[in-house]
C-alpha cells in the first residue's frame, strides 16, 4: 500500500513531470514474472525510472537488485528502500564460505518477480557503459527458460550523476529490446551469455533520438 501510493503520488508526477521521459518498445517489458530486467548504470535514478514504468498493481512484484553496503548502511536508509522500493539486497564483496549473494535474486524468481539488475554491479560515468559482470549469466544458467529483458537508459547519468544531489533537467529516454533466455540463445559459458546480453543492451542506442552519448 506504501509502495503503490509512493509510485502514484512521487515518483510517477516526479518521472513524467521533471524528468520528462520518452519511452520506446515499452510493449517488451514482462507483464508477469519471473523475469529478469537489465539496464545500464549511471544514477540513482534508474531504479525508481524502471519501476515506474510498470503497472500500479505489479510493483509488489518487481524488485530491484541493490548493493546492501550502500543501502542498508543505516536504518533510516534501509527502512525506507526495503519499504517503498523493495530492494533485494546484494553483498557486492564475498568473503569465505559465504552463501551465494545472488541467493535474494534466484527466491524473488522463484516467487514470479520480475528482477530489475545492473549487470555493470555499480553506477558508471554519465552515458558510459562498463563491460558487465557474470552475475546475470548466473541467474540466467540457474534459470533457463526466465527472459532476460535488455532496456538502455539514455539522460539519466546527466541529469543525477554519480556523487551529485542536484538535479538537473536533460532529455532521457528508455529503450526496451527483445528478451533472450539461457535456452533460446544457446550460450555455451556464462561470459557468452553475458557477451550477448550485453549486446542487446548497446543495440538499444540506435533508436534513441538524442545522440549526445558521449
Amino acid at each position: 500500500m506504501f509502495q503503490v501510493l509512493f509510485f502514484a503520488l512521487l515518483v510517477r508526477p516526479f518521472v513524467r513531470l521533471i524528468v520528462g521521459l520518452n519511452g520506446y518498445g515499452m510493449d517488451r517489458l514482462p507483464r508477469s514474472g519471473p523475469a529478469v530486467v537489465i539496464a545500464n548504470h549511471n544514477s540513482h535514478l534508474d531504479t525508481l525510472v524502471l519501476m515506474s514504468l510498470f503497472p500500479l498493481k505489479l510493483l509488489k512484484k518487481v524488485r530491484p537488485v541493490a548493493a546492501a553496503d550502500y543501502f542498508l548502511s543505516n536504518g533510516v536508509l534501509a527502512f525506507l528502500t526495503r519499504t517503498f522500493i523493495g530492494i533485494i539486497p546484494i553483498y557486492r564483496k564475498r568473503e569465505g564460505n559465504e552463501a551465494d549473494p545472488l541467493e535474494g535474486v534466484y527466491q524473488a524468481i522463484r516467487e514470479d518477480c520480475i528482477v530489475i539488475f545492473f549487470p555493470e554491479g555499480t553506477r558508471g560515468e554519465p552515458e558510459a557503459m562498463a563491460p558487465f559482470k557474470l552475475g546475470v549469466a548466473k541467474v540466467s544458467e540457474k534459470f533457463p527458460e526466465v527472459p532476460v529483458v535488455p532496456v538502455y537508459l539514455h539522460g539519466l547519468g546527466k541529469s543525477l550523476p554519480k556523487g551529485e544531489a542536484l538535479l538537473v533537467p536533460f532529455f532521457c529516454d528508455v529503450a526496451v529490446g527483445e528478451s533472450v533466455t539461457w535456452k533460446n540463445a544457446n550460450a555455451q559459458s556464462r561470459q557468452e551469455l553475458v557477451e550477448i546480453v550485453q549486446a542487446k543492451v548497446l543495440e538499444l542506442k540506435k533508436v534513441m533520438p538524442h545522440q549526445a552519448w558521449e
